[in-house]
């Protein structure tokens, strides 16, 4: 497979969308979600994108926009502008929703669980499975996965401050994952006991 998952940071992303349609839209939700300066190009645009601060451009602006854009997004059901717009973006990062692995960036399925993004890719084999692998995964993440997650974040930071070895650090954080007295904790929803706790455990170790 020639895909590498990575993460785009795309606060003040500049991401030019062609195309106004369903795909677009939920380009553009995505993008703006996460911090990014949207512009698409089309007929119309939702009041809700227009709300969330996305403009609306003319297809004829191809180019200008192009130029302005960081990322391009070709959701368009127009082949021979789509196939401009790829043509004269051929320095820039560009997705296609409609041949997506004639692009450089592919837009997997994801959602989230409290503070945990989860992406699936399947290689462009499969969009339904995608869809049903997402389900199976969202049905078996509990809360108190999420919680383990907080704590474990908070156990890292404060043995950064104290233990400098990083294989010691690692070692503390497997031995804090296992602790029955946490697991109890978390299993009460008492999240703030559980810190405290960590909190004198990890002091212990100094």
């Amino acid at each position: 497979m020639d895909w590498t998952s990575l993460y785009l940071k795309t606060s003040n992303l500049n991401v030019f969308i062609l195309g106004t349609g369903e795909v677009a839209t939920r380009r553009a939700n995505k993008f703006l979600d996460h911090g990014a300066n949207v512009r698409l190009a089309g007929n119309h645009l939702s009041e809700d994108l227009e709300h969330k601060g996305a403009v609306l451009c003319s297809t004829d602006d191809a180019d200008d926009l192009v130029k302005w854009a960081d990322l391009v997004v070709v959701a368009s059901g127009d082949e021979e502008l789509s196939e401009y717009v790829c043509g004269i973006a051929q320095n820039k990062l560009v997705n296609r929703a409609d041949f997506p692995h004639k692009g450089d960036v592919i837009v997997p399925t994801s959602f989230n669980i409290g503070e945990i993004e989860i992406s699936i890719f399947t290689n462009g084999k499969s969009p339904l499975m995608a869809r049903q692998l997402r389900k199976k995964i969202q049905s078996i993440i509990t809360e108190e996965d999420i919680l383990k997650i907080e704590l474990q974040d908070y156990a890292r930071s404060i043995l950064k401050e104290n233990i400098e070895n990083q294989k010691d650090r690692r070692k503390y954080l497997y031995e804090i994952f296992e602790d029955e007295t946490i697991n109890d904790l978390i299993d009460d929803g008492k999240i703030d006991d559980a810190k405290i706790y960590i909190d004198n455990l990890i002091r212990g170790l100094e």
